[in-house]
């Protein structure tokens, strides 16, 4: 009686055998992928430090043209929920008019407390040298900025980091969630390509803005964690499914829709778009990343 039971245990172990080296190879995958989109990203996101100048200024505008445009094809094309009632759209208009309500607030209140600290002479206006010359020079430097044109760019910078980290972490649950290793890589790879861009136009939006460096290193960080932080939380998730996690990430997911809509087309396109400077490679930038994005998603 002893044989047949210790021959069904072997064949049990020998069932269990081939299951758990496909989960154990999909785990490797996943953190292979968790490890890759955590320095590639933040390599590129420190990139820009290295290279400020005059690299950043003509480059940096395609690249920022380029992140344009991807922030907004992507809950477009792939991030909205999709259900049949019009769900996607309200939350989506949620998410555009919070960021809205938030950044006038934030405004408002600013140019309040700035009061007679603006400076009468912003940025481009004429002033006397007073050291025997006669002449007058145009300052252009950063410093001459008016106060509240400053914060708003600060605000509109973390804004759009806010945004990303969202949208990144879901980027990052998608591949936590897959069941296949040809399916965790092929994600993975995408989402490589497309984080790694972004990143280098979030820190030359951030350069832009003069945030401080501990500040710059540290929103960077925590960019590149939000990846790899999504990966862990969909493998979790794939332990406890249910309706509960499935209605939060969908919430989720439109609210981030709509702030990439309201930074896209109220904030970097007509920024960039106004600016003299690189005008028709912006323009190429934005219709190459337009291009690449709906290529990704027709392709699957």
């Amino acid at each position: 009686g002893a044989c047949p039971g210790r021959a069904g245990l072997k064949l049990a172990r020998a069932a269990m055998g081939p299951r758990g080296g496909v989960m154990r190879s999909l785990l490797a995958a996943k953190l292979g992928c968790l490890l890759g989109l955590l320095v590639l990203p933040l390599l590129c996101g420190l990139l820009p430090v290295r290279l400020r100048g005059r690299w950043v200024a003509a480059q940096g505008a395609a690249l920022l043209g380029w992140g344009g445009w991807t922030p907004l094809l992507r809950p477009m094309l792939s991030l909205l929920p999709q259900v049949d009632f019009p769900f996607p759209e309200f939350v989506l208009t949620l998410g555009f008019l919070l960021v809205l309500i938030i950044e006038h607030v934030v405004l408002d209140c600013s140019e309040q407390q700035a009061g007679e600290a603006t400076p009468l002479l912003s940025c481009g206006e004429a002033t006397p040298q007073p050291a025997g010359t006669g002449e007058w020079v145009v300052e252009t430097g950063v410093p001459h900025l008016p106060a509240d044109f400053r914060v708003h760019s600060s605000f509109r910078s973390f804004v759009l980091f806010l945004s990303l980290s969202v949208h990144s972490l879901f980027e990052g649950l998608a591949v936590g969630l897959q069941d296949t290793e040809s399916k965790v890589l092929q994600i993975c790879i995408a989402i490589l390509v497309h984080k790694s861009v972004i990143a280098v136009g979030l820190s030359l939006l951030l350069l832009q803005s003069q945030v401080p460096t501990r500040w710059f290193v540290a929103l960077i960080g925590t960019f590149a964690l939000m990846s790899p932080l999504g990966i862990a939380v969909g493998i979790v998730m794939m332990q406890n499914p249910g309706p509960g996690s499935t209605m939060a990430q969908c919430l989720l997911e439109g609210i981030a829709a709509g702030t990439f809509v309201y930074i896209t087309f109220l904030e970097i396109l007509p920024h960039e778009l106004n600016s003299p400077k690189c005008r028709l490679p912006k323009v190429l930038s934005m219709l190459l990343g337009f291009s690449v994005m709906a290529a990704l998603r027709f392709l699957g």
